[in-house]
Parts: C-alpha cells; structure tokens; sequence
C-alpha cells in the first residue's frame, strides 16, 4: 500500500484518534517511550500501510479486516462463521500472509479504533 494521504485506512486510523484524543498532530517530534494509546495508534498505522502478504498492492493489513469485519456486520454472521471464512481465505493466500487469524484476533486489533464491528 503507498505511504500517502490517499490510503483510506490511514485516514480512518487518523480520524478514528481525533475523535478518541483530539487534535493529533501528525508532525510531532517525541523524545520519550510513546504511552499506550500512542503505541496502539502507530501500530494501527503500520497495519494500514503493511502489505497483506508480501508483493501484496491492493490490501494492507487493516483493510483486509476492515473488509470482512464489514461482511460479517452486513450479513449478520457469528463469530464461528467469521473464522470459518478467515481459516478458508487465510489457506487460499500465500505462506507469511498477514490475515488474522480469527475474530477475537482481529477484533483485539481494531479495538483502538472504537468503531464497533
């Protein structure tokens, strides 16, 4: 995924932290550990930028679950059957693929966003 304003999971992860914690400046130069929101924002970042598998050009890592979290909430699917969808689709991609696991996984994930699944 290219590293620019245009990736729409960047700009949810973004979106998602000024509604949580405010104005957050994106140009800020920090000399100290990151506290934990912090921590979780910045990975959230990295996950919206992360390939899905390597070579991967039209899925980071977020978008991937963005994707199917939005399928299980429009259709109404459990949980069981979010996983059964996820263990199909996970051996289906390449070796070293980036996909959660599993719904408590990828809900673990999206939990900093606060935006529900």
């Amino acid at each position: 995924m290219a590293n620019d304003n245009t990736n729409p999971y960047t700009n949810m992860v973004m979106d998602a932290m000024r509604m949580n914690q405010g104005n957050v400046s994106q140009c800020s130069i920090v000399e100290e550990e990151p506290n934990a929101d912090a921590t979780r924002f910045f990975d959230l970042l990295k996950d919206s930028d992360e390939p899905l598998w390597y070579g991967c050009t039209n899925h980071s890592k977020l978008s991937a679950i963005a994707q199917v979290f939005t399928i299980k909430s429009d259709h109404g699917l459990s949980e069981a059957m979010y996983d059964k969808i996820i263990e199909w689709a996970r051996s289906n991609l390449p070796e070293g693929n980036r996909l959660k696991e599993n719904f408590y996984a990828a809900k673990s994930m999206m939990k900093p966003l606060s935006l529900g699944y």
